[in-house]
């Protein structure tokens, strides 16, 4: 048997050397993680949250995370991808699992994976529930990798499952239109058990899905919602309200919607995860993540966002709106090849002044020629092209102006190249 990897670096080269296609390898089932769960005895010895949707399961996880802490609980929790540190995935208590506890967790994984082939994703879920079965949380929020149904995080056993929303995206893998993608997110629903929909217009399939599974769906604007008040928030699930809610620490209008699922899930829990109402103040009042509409002080200001679909660009391109004026927006654009380039082009075109396509490394990432050539094409000018996002920041910095901003999205690889750029750690 060959010697197991010493350190983090050395296990994550291995994982990536697994599978043909390393860290970007997709191979969507659950016959062969679920076989790993039970040879690893992985049991769901607390509440788990299963949190699925197009956009907005990180912000989504991330207000779960801070008012359950607020509220005294100890709490796992699962994401992806990482920024800059694969130890970003997992965290416990608010804070990234140190190195020792990934290569324990890992080296578990590979004693019991014999000759069954995984993928990255796949050993690093298994991985990540390890850490938390030694730690032994009280609450655990996983998100969903990809659609739903076959994403490895589905062989846990929810006690509330939520799916913040269904639109275009990954239709290589989950389906051609919003019905087909509909229904591999709702694949994380279970009989009996609370199903939050984040979306106001779901797809006929989701609906569908619920109701064959014996699920207790409960969707926005029809069993639970939100209404704005002047400089505060209220929430309601059926009769119930609870107003004068201050808005969320994280930026940008759709927060309220990903706000009143969080709450929804909490509202279902309340017998095993009870939380005051000052708790969800304090968890809503300083919940952060790095990369969603995260706006860096400064002059010129830096805009950072992974919007990187057109439902999520146009997100952004009315957050950007609501922002104050700036004269000029110079745009550090990166994004992977298989993504709707176009779709997300045209949300923004309106926004952006000035185009910095930049190159991003990788077999998916898309070369700077070729993101010109689809901004020239949509009828954009395109100011200079760039070898890295760390050249087009470097760029942009030197000729914007103090009244105009920075805005760096169009993928994780962008915002993280970003972030090391600006000497940022998020």
């Amino acid at each position: 048997m060959a010697a197991l990897p010493r350190d983090l670096g050395g296990w994550l080269a291995h994982l990536e050397a697994l599978h043909p296609r390393g860290s970007a390898g997709i191979e969507l089932g659950l016959d062969r993680v679920a076989q790993l769960k039970r040879r690893l005895g992985q049991t769901e010895f607390c509440p788990v949250l299963l949190v699925g949707g197009t956009n907005g399961k990180g912000s989504t996880c991330a207000m779960l995370e801070q008012i359950l802490l607020a509220a005294g609980y100890r709490v796992g929790l699962y994401t992806s991808p990482h920024l800059l540190a694969y130890n970003e995935r997992v965290r416990l208590d608010g804070r990234a699992v140190g190195d020792a506890a990934l290569c324990a967790a890992f080296a578990r994984v590979e004693a019991a994976r014999g000759d069954t082939a995984l993928t990255y994703f796949e050993f690093g879920t298994l991985a990540a529930w390890e850490v938390f079965a030694a730690a032994a949380p009280d609450a655990i929020i996983l998100e969903v990798g990809l659609g739903g149904r076959l994403d490895a995080t589905n062989i846990y056993q929810p006690a509330c499952s939520i799916v913040t929303g269904v639109d275009l995206d990954h239709m290589e893998f989950l389906g051609p239109d919003r019905e087909a993608i509909g229904r591999e997110k709702a694949g994380i629903f279970r009989a009996g058990t609370p199903a939050i929909c984040g979306d106001s217009r779901p797809p006929r399939s989701l609906i569908d899905h619920a109701a064959e599974v014996g699920a207790g769906l409960q969707q926005i604007g029809i069993d639970f919602g939100y209404q704005r008040q002047d400089g505060q928030w209220l929430y309601w699930k059926g009769a119930h309200r609870r107003g004068g809610l201050a808005f969320p620490a994280l930026r940008g209008g759709q927060q309220l919607g990903n706000a009143a699922c969080v709450l929804a899930a909490l509202d279902n829990l309340r017998d095993r995860l009870p939380v005051a109402m000052q708790d969800i103040r304090r968890g809503l009042g300083v919940v952060e993540l790095a990369g969603r509409f995260q706006v860096l002080p400064g002059r010129p200001v830096v805009v950072l966002d992974v919007a990187h679909n057109p439902q999520a660009a146009r997100v952004l391109a009315s957050n950007l709106g609501d922002m104050g004026f700036h004269r000029n927006t110079y745009a550090v654009f990166g994004m992977l090849g298989d993504k709707d380039v176009d779709g997300v082009i045209e949300a923004l075109r309106g926004r952006v002044t000035h185009w910095l396509p930049s190159a991003l490394e990788g077999r998916r990432g898309s070369s700077a020629d070729f993101l010109s050539h689809r901004l020239r094409a949509l009828g954009l000018s395109v100011a200079k092209e760039f070898a890295s996002p760390e050249a087009a920041i470097a760029w942009a910095q030197e000729n914007a102006g103090q009244d105009d901003r920075i805005l760096a999205f169009g993928s994780f690889l962008t915002v993280a190249a970003a972030l090391r750029s600006l000497g940022r750690t998020a």
